[in-house]
């Protein structure tokens, strides 16, 4: 689907609380991508997506709304941590894997939209076999009928489910785990990719439940129905012209100065800097062009300011969106309106143990005017801290829940209990224990 921006914003606001500028930015940046599409190859080229640097405290929606913005519109997504590259001649990461990540991304993306195109003849090949190796085993109970009969009844009660706890003896391929080329370096041989490029496929018999047998041969089946060179040529297509790489922590090598790390902080920048611009990486895929890919920067600019990245990097994001520390009514939205709400999350959790939990709407104030005090008293940690908070309010009742087995027992969270039960927090600010 093709979202206009407010459409974007609006499914955004289904998942995030606030920051409305933020999402507002992003969402014109996709709807840029339409619109390039829709001009003459010629117009195209000269059309680069306005990558956008989002500022602002941890734990406010930076990473979220990225994530959510690649999985609205299925473009292959990639979040990395500026702080794990180092410059070109120091040991690690180099910034180009962020590239090849992407490619696998986008590969892996399009691999599972072919394999839901395919799964339909690929379950029923998948039955078909395990039928064969079933017949086999209840041989003895075939009586009269045919063999042909005798397994079609048997592929019927397969799909049907009757067998998928039954365990089976079955040849199914013996995929080599991935060789690390060394440790930490990210970079790995995968021998199953190679051997199946060469069209060598060892087998091995397992014995194996048959529910556990069909996702194992379906997956067999269905990488041969797909064609793996169309799946590449997609793959880079939709990495060139619909990837977002999310990079986080780029305030951590925003280098105020020239001695010490700072110089290696610097070095990444300009190591990121045609990466960004617009360059040709090499992956196993085929090359990838990145002069259409949208980065998003972000960091929390404690310390360092945007303007401490190098001039070149800045002048790459042209788009610089500062997003707010959430306030007790956002603190108040995130506990209630999202469908997965963290009161949702407890009440389901203790209701395995019969605690029937409510929170009362004076309840929720409480905890949300508690949660902005932290935050605005020690360190900002957004919306994480209300899992701290609610892991501090609900420890009596977690731990002192009985089991299962004992009558359903109703609680109430009322303002009286919130502030009874986290008076100590909000007088020592001890949180320490909490915060991972």
């Amino acid at each position: 689907m093709d979202y206009t921006p407010k459409q974007t914003v609006h499914e955004l606001n289904k998942y995030i609380i606030g920051q409305t500028e933020a999402k507002k930015a992003v969402a014109i940046a996709l709807r840029n991508r339409y619109r390039r599409s829709q001009l003459s190859p010629e117009l195209q080229d000269e059309i680069t997506p306005k990558n956008i640097i989002m500022k602002g405290p941890t734990g406010v929606g930076k990473t979220e709304i990225a994530r959510r913005l690649a999985k609205l519109v299925k473009a292959p997504f990639l979040k990395v941590e500026a702080t794990k590259y180092t410059e070109v001649g120091y040991v690690g990461r180099d910034v180009e894997s962020m590239v090849r990540d992407l490619a696998e991304c986008a590969i892996r993306l399009v691999k599972e939209e072919k394999t839901a195109e395919v799964s339909y003849r690929a379950a029923a090949t998948a039955e078909r076999r395990i039928a064969k190796a079933l017949a086999e085993m209840k041989k003895d109970e075939r009586g009269e009928m045919s063999k042909e009969l005798f397994e079609q009844n048997l592929v019927d009660d397969i799909h049907a489910g009757k067998y998928d706890s039954t365990v089976i003896e079955i040849e199914v391929n013996d995929v080599p785990r991935p060789l690390e080329l060394s440790p930490g370096s990210g970079a790995a041989i995968d021998l199953g990719s190679i051997f199946n490029g060469m069209g060598m496929h060892k087998k091995k018999k397992r014995k194996i439940s048959v529910a556990e047998a069909k996702n194992l041969i379906m997956a067999e089946e269905a990488d041969k129905l797909i064609d793996n060179d169309a799946v590449n040529a997609e793959a880079i297509r939709r990495a060139e012209n619909d990837g977002i790489i999310f990079i986080d922590e780029i305030d951590k090598i925003a280098g105020k100065g020239n001695q010490g790390a700072d110089v290696s902080r610097e070095g990444v920048q300009r190591d990121i800097l045609p990466i960004v611009e617009g360059c040709t990486v090499m992956t196993k895929y085929g090359p990838v062009k990145t002069d259409y890919i949208l980065f998003i920067a972000a960091g929390a600019f404690h310390v360092s300011k945007v303007e401490d990245l190098i001039p070149e990097l800045q002048g790459r994001f042209p788009i610089q969106v500062e997003l707010q520390s959430l306030t007790k009514e956002d603190f108040i939205n995130i506990l209630t309106q999202p469908q997965n709400a963290i009161t949702s999350q407890y009440a389901a959790l203790l209701a395995v143990d019969n605690i029937d939990l409510h929170f009362t709407k004076d309840a929720i104030e409480k905890i949300a005017e508690i949660a902005e005090d932290i935050n605005a008293t020690s360190e900002d940690i957004g919306a994480r801290r209300l899992h701290t908070v609610m892991e501090h309010l609900l420890e009596d009742i977690s731990y002192n829940a009985g089991g299962n087995d004992y009558p359903v027992i109703p609680v109430n969270i009322d303002a009286k209990y919130v502030e009874e039960h986290l008076e100590n927090i909000v007088k020592n600010r001890d949180l320490k224990k909490y915060v991972l």
